[in-house]
């Protein structure tokens, strides 16, 4: 497993992983190797991206 996640919730893991997978897709062992700093910033990058998406029109031809 990747660094980093002694003492981490396993929970708030299991979401993080979830969260990454179903949007990116990546295969589980992938985002376990990654370190908890990284897995935090690809989700709050999920997120920037589906709050932007929200906020666009319906035609984002107009603007």
């Amino acid at each position: 497993m990747g660094g980093g996640i002694t003492g981490y919730p396993l929970d708030r893991l299991y979401e993080e992983v979830a969260f990454i997978s179903y949007y990116f897709h990546w295969p589980h062992d992938e985002i376990m190797q990654l370190e908890h700093g990284d897995r935090k910033r690809w989700c709050e990058e999920i997120s920037r991206i589906n709050r932007k998406l929200s906020r666009e029109p319906e035609n984002v031809f107009e603007r």
